[in-house]
């Protein structure tokens, strides 16, 4: 074995007291010390004079010696491992350091030093394997028991970037001020005294090598034992892993964004979250601008997006508080300079990478105030992507350095693209969440009612709770629908299920209900009629829609009619939870209406229960999601509604939010709808009704009956219409009715005017030609009122008609 050296050992291990010996150019020995002696065991007087070679243990070795002097001479010295003869005959193998010298008169000579193997530490021999650790591409080092450097190899050297001469004999806290020595000294005194060795610990810092740059180590320290087994000191091997620490960061920054980036469904906030987890690991401020229509949830535009596109600051973060870097605040324009390197990203999709910022370049010098930040914090460094998703554009993302010695570098971009794709994905959803969202929420506004009103009949006030809070759609649902004579249709239901599904549906039977209320339909009537349209719903989306069709099918519904000049309250449900009824100063009940089948099963009829209710009573329509929760069942949801009802001082409003935190005690498991109604009943002097006989003369009384009263109630000002309109209903009902006729008059907050008569068979409103000599009085009817229409009722059936009361004329008397 051999190799070479520049210089041996040093300090306690240097070759001071090694074996030494003068070699001639000959080859003949021609100087001995004591110490070659005795380690040969040969005194000088027996090996002066002869051949070195006569020395080696074999021929091989004195072939390998001329090898040797070759070397010397080309190289300036030689270290290597040898056999040689003692005195005793016995091999010993030494390790030698060869090195040229000049004898006094000029001559070409070897000085020699030679050690025992056995007895001297490996790690101690100037020897070949000196000159492989010194060139090794690992930094080595020997340290002695009090921790300072005895060896040191020449890639530690260039590690430290101080010269060795200034680190042998001193500590590690003397020249590396960069590096936590303490940790390091702490490692190493730990091996000193366990013993045991510590592989592949890792640190960072710098050096005096490059004193800007962060670097990555990798360590071992072991210790080292003497042939007696007394500790000599403790040696380290370390290579520079900072490549392979920058991946490992940048790997951990990906996982760690991924798990901070699109929490939330909300554009501005997962852009936030995206310049929040680059900083500080990978920028010292990140800039996250999106286009105008992203962040309303629209459709980004495909293909190139114009020359100017409108950009938003939609996230920004930096290592100094407030982001002060940044020209602009979240959500406030950005001005897209056309200069701008790369200035075609949001087009191509192509990023780009400034590693070092000239302040005087066009697009900085372009905008003063940008150059003045550029300037105030000494930003040097820029890396801008683009967020594109299905190959659209959505915005922008800017990476700027400043503290950060370090200029961005390709392997940087490369993070930061895939940084910056993972958020666009997340962006991209919250933008497609925001317009589904919307277009739900509009859904449900267009769905249920804007407002609610029961006129003079009812004081109304509700509530909805869907249980998807964040998306704000289900499928429960309720209406106050105003009818004819005064009276008000009270409605609510529950549809199967949850979530946009459930909504649709629910806007159907929405829409049916109130086509099915115009008719003037009685409850249990209009419910079987809608069990029809369920069925034939449920049919056709059975093979388009298999969800629609589950939830149509087995949708409940309770349908209640108000009457306040009889304050008769009739009422049908499917399936439906009865109502709670409240009368002052008594206590809550349920009604035992009959039940009903769900919507869409149409199996049995449905059947109407009627019921007196006196003038303030608390009519209380609730859905399942109210009384039946995670935390309680349905007899204990009913008891709680009970006992929160009877609050007759309180305003519906507050009486709505009383019940919901009453009853809502837990997480809410299914969407509730409330809706509380407070009746109110016409006073006698707001109603006029006369029965008329079948007499075409009684047609100028009924004008006369109707004039008087319009006097007495104030609305002199409607007396020639409301005349035209009894004179033409009554003259119909004499001509194509029997029995008794019945003249209504309702003064609210319209004037209403009933004919009633016993015939089945309803008018119909038709166009006379200009020949004809009647025909006409309906369409008449028609023209001069606010509305008209027909409903049957036990007797036969009733015409009415409605007009708008005169400003100043519409309080309406209730007692």
């Amino acid at each position: 074995m051999e190799g070479g050296t520049r210089a041996g050992l040093v300090g306690p291990t240097d070759l001071s007291h090694a074996a030494t010996a003068v070699i001639d150019k000959h080859g003949i020995i021609v100087g001995w010390t004591g110490a070659a002696e005795r380690l040969l065991g040969h005194p000088g007087a027996d090996v002066l004079g002869r051949p070195a070679s006569d020395l080696l243990a074999s021929s091989e070795d004195a072939s390998r010696v001329a090898e040797v002097v070759e070397r010397c001479r080309a190289a300036g010295c030689w270290s290597g491992f040898l056999d040689v003869r003692r005195s005793d005959g016995q091999y010993l193998k030494v390790g030698l350091q060869i090195s040229p010298m000049a004898d006094s008169e000029g001559c070409e000579c070897w000085l020699v030093f030679a050690i025992d193997l056995a007895k001297t530490p490996s790690w101690a021999v100037s020897s070949v394997l000196e000159g492989f650790l010194t060139r090794s591409p690992i930094g080595m080092a020997v340290l002695s028991p009090d921790l300072r450097y005895v060896w040191m190899n020449d890639t530690l050297e260039r590690y430290g970037g101080i010269p060795r001469e200034e680190r042998l004999g001193r500590r590690m806290s003397d020249s590396l001020p960069g590096l936590d020595t303490a940790a390091l000294e702490a490692q190493m005194r730990r091996v000193l005294e366990t013993g045991e060795p510590v592989i592949d610990y890792e640190y960072q810092g710098w050096t005096w090598a490059e004193p800007h740059r962060q670097h990555a180590y990798s360590t071992s320290f072991f210790r080292l034992l003497g042939a007696d087994g007394d500790v000599l000191g403790v040696c380290y091997m370390g290579m520079d892993v900072t490549d392979r620490w920058k991946a490992r960061e940048r790997l951990n920054l990906l996982n760690e964004a991924g798990a901070r980036i699109g929490r939330t469904l909300d554009v501005m906030r997962t852009a936030q979250e995206l310049a929040e987890a680059a900083v500080p690991r990978l920028a010292d401020c990140v800039l996250v601008d999106l286009l105008e229509p992203v962040l309303h949830g629209e459709e980004p535009t495909p293909g190139p997006v114009g020359s100017k596109p409108v950009l938003l600051r939609a996230g920004m973060h930096s290592i100094r508080a407030g982001t002060p870097e940044s020209i602009v605040r979240r959500g406030e324009p950005v001005d897209l300079l056309p200069s701008l390197p790369g200035g075609q990203f949001l087009v191509d999709g192509q990023a780009f990478l400034t590693p070092r910022l000239d302040p005087d370049s066009a697009w900085v010098v372009e905008d003063p105030s940008r150059a003045e930040k550029i300037r105030e914090f000494g930003l040097h460094s820029v890396m801008v992507v683009p967020l594109r998703a299905r190959g659209n554009p959505l915005g922008v993302a800017s990476f700027v350095r400043s503290r950060h010695p370090d200029p961005f570098e390709e392997d940087d971009l490369l993070l930061a693209e895939e940084l910056v794709a993972r958020a666009a994905v997340s962006v991209d959803n919250a933008r497609r969440y925001a317009r589904e969202h919307a277009a739900a929420l509009a859904l449900q506004r267009s769905l249920l009612p804007h407002a609610l009103t029961g006129g003079s009949a009812l004081e109304v006030a509700s509530r909805y709770l869907p249980t998807d809070v964040q998306g704000g759609v289900g499928g429960d649902w309720f209406d106050v629908i105003p009818l004819s004579g005064a009276r008000v249709a009270l409605v609510v239901g529950d549809v199967v299920g949850h979530g946009i599904n459930a909504a649709v549906t629910m806007g159907r039977l929405r829409t049916a209900v109130h086509t099915l209320a115009d008719m003037d339909l009685p409850p249990e009537e209009l419910l079987a009629h809608l069990d029809d349209l369920v069925i034939r719903l449920a049919e056709e989306e059975d093979q388009n829609d298999e969800a629609i069709a589950t939830a149509v099918l087995g949708a409940t519904c309770l349908y209640a009619v108000y009457d306040p000049v009889t304050r008769r309250c009739t009422m049908a449900r499917a399936g439906h939870p009865p109502p709670a009824i409240a009368v002052p100063g008594g206590s809550v009940t349920f009604p035992d209406l009959p039940a009903g089948p769900p919507l869409g099963l149409g199996s049995l009829p449905f059947e109407s229960a009627e019921l007196e209710l006196p003038e303030g009573s608390l009519i209380a329509l609730y859905t399942d999601g109210l009384i039946e929760t995670c935390d309680q069942d349905i007899d204990v949801g009913l008891t709680r509604l009970s006992d929160v009802l009877p609050k007759p001082g309180l305003v519906l409003e507050d009486l709505c939010t009383l019940v919901v935190d009453a009853l809502l005690t837990g997480p809410q498991t299914d969407d509730v709808a409330l809706l509380l109604a407070r009746t109110r009943a016409l006073s006698p002097n707001q109603v006029a009704s006369w029965d008329l006989p079948t007499d075409p003369a009684i047609v100028a009384s009924a004008r006369s009956l109707t004039v008087r009263q319009l006097t007495e109630w104030g609305l002199e000002e409607l007396e020639m219409t409301t005349e035209l309109v009894v004179s033409e209903l009554v003259t119909n009902a004499i001509r194509h009715a029997t029995g008794p006729i019945r003249l209504r008059l309702i003064r609210q907050d319209v004037l209403i005017c009933e004919v009633s008569d016993t015939s089945n068979t309803s008018p119909r409103l038709r166009h006379a030609r200009t020949t004809d000599e009647g025909g006409r009085g309906l369409f008449l009817v028609a023209q001069m009122t606010r509305r008209w229409g027909t409903r049957y009722i036990a007797a036969g059936k009733l015409i009415w008609a409605e007009q708008d009361l005169p400003r100043g004329r519409s309080a309406i008397k209730i007692q």
